[in-house]
């Protein structure tokens, strides 16, 4: 566990903390760094844990996985934030399934410059999540009127809004605390 505040383990849990613990747990049944962070005020685990699967990891949601997690990687890289970088490119890569399209799109990204790997609908969305990201005062009907012009319905794009804002929100909290992967087990489809 590594961060600048205590982070409370699970031995030092009381049962309603252990109860959130328990929720937070991912399939390798480990509690990553960036739910425990919240262990001294469970209440916003709780939430976090809530807003994290709504946001990226729900069964209504209709853009492809792989888009999601790119989405996610992009939205770290803008906003320097290793922890959530590692874990979300880590699953991009593993859904994209091919590592030479995988290799274009994480130097596109990281060089901050998405027309290099994608278009249409795909680009739109990361231009959105930029601008949204380094620019959220400047948002204009004609930024959602543009994911529309690309083939985007409502719903997806309510989809990625919130995969952006939920990045906004994590990579701040990780940021703001030093939280690392420090005993993380990284990427949800890491071998346990």
């Amino acid at each position: 566990m590594s961060a600048w505040i205590k982070m409370l383990s699970d031995e030092e849990a009381d049962a309603p903390l252990r109860e959130l613990l328990d929720l937070a747990r991912t399939p390798h049944g480990t509690v990553d760094n960036v739910m425990r962070v919240h262990s001294l005020r469970p209440n916003t685990m709780r939430g976090h844990v809530v807003l994290y699967r709504a946001a990226l990891h729900d069964e209504a949601n209709t853009l492809p996985t792989w888009l999601q997690e790119t989405i996610s990687s992009y939205v770290s890289i803008l906003n320097d934030c290793p922890y959530s970088l590692a874990n979300h490119w880590a699953n991009a890569r593993h859904l994209i399934g091919d590592d030479a399209r995988a290799d274009e799109i994480e130097r596109a990204l990281r060089a901050r410059d998405p027309e290099a790997a994608f278009s249409g609908a795909e680009l739109a969305l990361l231009r959105y999540a930029e601008k949204l990201t380094l620019h959220p005062g400047e948002m204009v009907e004609a930024d959602v009127e543009a994911l529309k012009a690309a083939g985007l319905d409502d719903g997806e794009i309510l989809e990625a809004n919130q995969i952006v804002c939920y990045f906004n929100y994590v990579n701040r909290t990780l940021n703001g605390l030093g939280v690392t992967t420090q005993g993380d087990t990284v990427g949800y489809y890491a071998k346990k």
